[in-house]
């Protein structure tokens, strides 16, 4: 008893006698109270857990992605709570790997509607918050309108004389294969966050007079700046015509203006581009975007796999406009 009291509630020993517990135990070895003990007694291990459907080395690489997690991580500094990064690798391991995992809660980054991976968060009772979707039974789903955003976006980049709009999106699936052509069918998007944005390109689109089915549309495999740049770069080198660019995110548009500028096409002169997230590049890049909060939708996500209730489970966001589009010159 004395040992418990001189770990768990020193106050309760006096100093000479703490002393001497101490000094036994570094002479055995003994590191004091067992964390996967207390956790069997509490039920809590102290930490939340992060699963994303990207490669891991993903959530460090896309800038987009970090500031989601540093959102997660705010709240895990405030709570005193780990952070555990749950890695998945699309084998028949993934549903096991985070049911079992130790973890408190779960925040998912987005993901498809058929990942086990979402029963399997679910059938643990604790906390689960998803970015971006799907809709989930067990989980608090947190993002913007993105049909609405989308839809905003694009009729600012079709302002003025448009005639040829090319979509440069993410993956349309987890395969990543990386996919181009006319009037690539939105459905054909498994991830929400895909095919809502491309659902509002498409309204806009339409609104404007154009046919989807004219509508060129890069798949990207990765929302990386190079893969945009070089299907930009491939896109104009076989001479498809294009007078804006509407990306799905700024990765992409950085890499859409880079090609651009190596093929000397004005922008927005001869090509508009527009991006989502607004990023820290964006307005140095001049980049009309969307701008939302991944760090406040992060926050929101680590509070609710803490085990918080919040109000507000659908995000701010607003339209900014630069002069990589026409009214915003």
């Amino acid at each position: 008893m004395t040992v418990s009291y001189t770990f768990n509630s020193p106050a309760r020993v006096a100093d000479a006698t703490r002393e001497k517990v101490h000094a036994a135990a570094e002479e055995l070895g003994y590191q004091g109270k067992n964390p996967w003990a207390a956790a069997l007694r509490t039920g809590r291990s102290g930490a939340l857990g992060v699963v994303f459907s990207e490669h891991l080395t993903y959530a460090f690489a896309d800038p987009q992605a970090s500031e989601f997690l540093a959102g997660v991580a705010s709240v895990c500094a405030e709570e005193g709570l780990g952070l555990s990064f749950i890695p998945t690798v699309g084998d028949s391991e993934d549903a096991e790997r985070v049911r079992a995992a130790p973890v408190d809660g779960y925040v998912f980054w987005t993901t498809g509607p058929e990942d086990p991976c979402l029963d399997a968060a679910a059938s643990t009772h604790r906390p689960c918050a998803i970015q971006g979707g799907p809709d989930h039974e067990g989980f608090t789903r947190i993002s913007i309108p993105d049909r609405d955003a989308a839809a905003a976006i694009a009729r600012t980049g079709l302002a003025g004389v448009v005639t040829h709009p090319v979509v440069l999106s993410f993956s349309l699936d987890s395969t990543r294969s990386p996919r181009d052509g006319y009037g690539i069918p939105v459905q054909d998007a498994e991830f929400p966050v895909t095919r809502e944005r491309l659902a509002g390109f498409q309204d806009a689109i339409t609104e404007a007079g154009h046919l989807w089915e004219d509508t060129y549309v890069v798949a990207t495999a990765r929302n990386r700046r190079q893969e945009a740049q070089d299907a930009v770069d491939l896109l104009l080198r076989n001479a498809i015509p294009v007078d804006v660019v509407l990306c799905t995110s700024d990765e992409l548009a950085h890499g859409a203006l880079a090609a651009l500028q190596a093929h000397h096409r004005t922008v927005p002169g001869e090509v508009g581009v527009t991006g989502w997230d607004d990023g820290g590049e964006a307005a140095g890049a001049g980049l009309t975007t969307v701008k939302q909060s991944l760090y406040e939708q992060g926050r929101t996500c680590g509070l609710i796999a803490a085990g918080h209730t919040v109000a507000h489970a659908l995000q701010d966001w607003e339209i900014v406009e630069r002069r990589t589009t026409r009214n915003g010159q």
